[in-house]
């Protein structure tokens, strides 16, 4: 088991791997006391029998990372991961940079018929017949040194997936849906997928007030948060939880001494600093003008979906899922399908890969151009 920990080696390596077709590659990291993902670790492996490695940026805290992002931008080499959008986050907010081809086993094998959200573990064991050991998951990556039995579990996570990946290509370019992946991935390497604004955080809360007044201190305070947070690289949940977020949009403290009556609001919270951006922005959300205020779209609640319709379309999805081998929840969620029972035609549902897949179908059944039929277990399209 090499360990690279230095920017030649890891120049060395990523220059090997570009006359490869494909590296695969994964990450191990740690979120849960900062608001950035902390990298920990980097696992590489080439195909076949080629070299697997691990890139620790914690014991090469000197080491560039331009060597593996220069392999990112080399088109040659297809970058494989398995559920990639929290490692390309990290690169993309390290590096600026997103690795191009991409290929994400996790999206192909919803595309050939494993189910939703399919696990690695899952894949391992239905496509490269092997077991993982499990005993290392909950390791802290940040600490060293890492035993042997931590860096083979590091390890597992590319080596299968060169099996892993061979497979789903072979597989997609049997089934044609290559382009179904592919449409996925843009979104993956999209960066408004990983680029919070302050200004728009607060459509991340819940709350079901819809008071124009109320919804402008949520958004200030919900900026004041999410600026803080990135600034000092610290959870949202240690500034202040959502739960305690509104409970100041409703209280709406002036002083240090009305904000210390809160009764959600963390020891964290009431730090000087974090008191006064708060107290700070309850004033500017009562002060922001009218025009400026948040609304709410209250036309998501006035929809008027046709039950029996939307009944149809359910069971049209799960037939069209099961003939195609694609989880139903990727191709329509149950509030799409609510939202073109109602009319709505501006959805994911029926664009791109899903059109064909779903969309043309659920569009005729809207328009009383086809019907369903069962017999058996088997449920027919029926034109008219």
């Amino acid at each position: 088991m090499r360990t690279i920990t230095t920017t030649q080696d890891l120049a060395d390596y990523c220059e090997m791997a570009k006359s490869q077709p494909y590296v695969t590659i994964d990450t191990e990291f740690l979120r849960e006391r900062t608001y950035w993902s902390k990298l920990c670790l980097i696992q590489l492996a080439m195909p076949g029998a080629g070299e697997a490695v691990l890139v620790d940026p914690i014991e090469g805290a000197d080491m560039s990372m331009e060597p593996l992002y220069d392999l990112f931008r080399h088109e040659a080499t297809v970058k494989v991961f398995h559920a990639a959008r929290q490692d390309l986050e990290i690169f993309f907010v390290e590096g600026k940079v997103f690795p191009k081809p991409l290929f994400d086993t996790q999206i192909a094998a919803m595309v050939c018929g494993f189910g939703e959200q399919v696990g690695y573990e899952t894949l391992v064991k239905k496509i490269a017949r092997e077991n993982l050991d499990k005993t290392s998951r909950f390791t802290d990556w940040s600490r060293r040194p890492l035993s042997d039995a931590q860096k083979d579990y590091a390890l597992a996570d590319v080596t299968h997936l060169r099996v892993i990946y061979e497979f789903l290509a072979a597989q997609l370019k049997k089934n044609g849906r290559a382009e179904w992946v592919e449409e996925e991935l843009a979104v993956l390497t999209d960066p408004a997928t990983y680029t919070v604004e302050p200004n728009e955080a607060w459509t991340r809360i819940k709350t079901r007030t819809t008071s124009g007044r109320f919804l402008a201190v949520v958004k200030a305070l919900a900026r004041f948060r999410e600026s803080y947070a990135q600034a000092q690289n610290v959870p949202r949940s240690r500034v202040m939880k959502d739960d305690a977020l509104l409970e100041l949009a409703s209280t709406r403290p002036t002083t240090q001494e009305e904000l210390g009556r809160s009764r959600l609001l963390m020891r964290e919270g009431r730090k000087s600093e974090i008191a006064d951006g708060i107290i700070q922005a309850v004033k500017a959300g009562m002060e922001m003008r009218p025009e400026d205020m948040p609304r709410v779209d209250a036309s998501r609640d006035q929809i008027q979906v046709n039950p029996a319709l939307a009944d149809l379309l359910r069971v049209l999805l799960k037939a069209k899922s099961e003939s195609l081998g694609v989880a139903p929840r990727l191709i329509a969620s149950s509030a799409e399908l609510d939202a073109i029972a109602a009319g709505e035609r501006d959805l994911a549902a029926l664009a791109g890969w899903r059109h064909e897949a779903f969309g043309e179908d659920a569009l005729r059944l809207c328009r009383g151009e086809i019907a369903l039929s069962a017999k058996a277990n088997e449920v027919r399209i029926v034109r008219l």
